[in-house]
This record gives C-alpha cells, structure tokens and sequence, in this order.
C-alpha cells in the first residue's frame, strides 16, 4: 500500500506538542514530537520518531499550571532544549523529505485535538519567519474525531484502551509519550479500516 494512494496524496504526520499554555499566538512552545507512519504491506505503522525540547521564545508566556502538568523543567539542563526556529526548521526538514519520499504533495497533521497543535506550528512558524511550513494549513487528521467514530470515545487514554494500545497515564503529557500513542491510535483505526 502506498501512503500518497492510501491518503489522496496527503502524507499524515503525528505530532504532539506541550505548550506553556493553550493560547497559540501568546504561550511558548516547550516540547515538539512527530512521528513518521508508513505501510509494511497492508498495516500502517510508526516508521520513525524525533523530539525535540524547545527553549520558550522570549516573546511567549508560559504558565505556571502548564509546567505543572508537563512535569517540565525549563532549567534542566539535560532537556537540552534547542530555539524554536531551529525545532521548526528540523521539524519541517524532516517532514518535507517524508513528503519527497512518498511522492505525496503535503502533509497533513495527525493528531489527538490535532487542531490545537497546528495553531501551536503555524503560530511559531510565523513567530520565527520560518517558511515552506509543509503541514496543510486548515485541514488535519483529527484522532479525537476517528476514535469517537470507531471506538465511540474521545479521550485519549479511554479510546486507546478500546483499541488495545496500552495506555500509562504516568507517562502522559510528554510529547514523545502523548504522540507515540496517538500515533499507534491513528494506525489501529487505519488498520480496522483496511485497504479502501
């Protein structure tokens, strides 16, 4: 099975960002984790991870209660954060070789309330000057929505349990954790739905 067939020439790509609050245009970005899917004959899976810390860009806030719930430690020096721009331009580097690879025109975010993360991308992009941003720039692949239909729950940890990827609350709210899930969500829904 070929992504560019299988996704009308969109290639989804899991992300997962932790923010330092929930409005894009104001609240920093603080982690950033995609994951690449492919097929292995007719099953999709996770084909490759990447993460990155992201150090606040001074014109942002982050709240207080946000760290609180991430666990994040932005004087960690073992975070070994990186600036925004560089996260992005990385991020979209390795989206748009995903792109070349599977022949597909764009990529589209994949994601658990996907639309809050892509606020979060082309906010930061525009924040930083950081062009030929790959992602779609409305539509996305939304896990809250195919979960809802599929296994008729939207949270994350309920809707992952009926799909029988194991779910470790402790581990939440960290972007590599949160879209490794969603990532292996995203796939269990494809993979029910099969060849179309």
């Amino acid at each position: 099975m070929e992504m560019k067939s299988r996704f009308r020439g969109f290639l989804p790509v899991v992300l997962d960002l932790e923010t330092g609050g929930f409005e894009c245009a104001k609240h920093a970005v603080l982690e950033i984790a995609a994951l690449t899917l492919d097929f292995e004959g007719e099953r999709l899976g996770i084909a490759g991870r990447h993460r990155w810390a992201v150090v606040p860009h001074p014109a942002t806030a982050v709240e207080t209660a946000s760290l609180q719930v991430t666990g994040i430690d932005l004087e960690d020096p073992d975070r070994c954060a990186v600036a925004e721009d560089v996260a992005l331009r990385e991020l979209f580097r390795v989206v748009r070789r995903e792109i070349k690879r599977h022949g597909c025109q764009r990529a589209i975010l994949t994601g658990h309330n996907a639309h809050f993360d892509l606020g979060f991308v082309h906010a930061a992009a525009l924040r930083n000057g950081v062009k030929r941003n790959p992602f779609h720039p409305f539509s996305v692949m939304d896990t809250v929505a195919l979960a809802a239909v599929t296994y008729g729950h939207t949270v994350l940890s309920e809707a992952c349990t009926r799909a029988g990827v194991v779910y470790d609350a402790n581990l939440a709210h960290a972007a590599a954790y949160d879209a490794e899930v969603t990532a292996q969500l995203f796939c269990a829904v494809v993979n029910a739905v099969g060849p179309v």
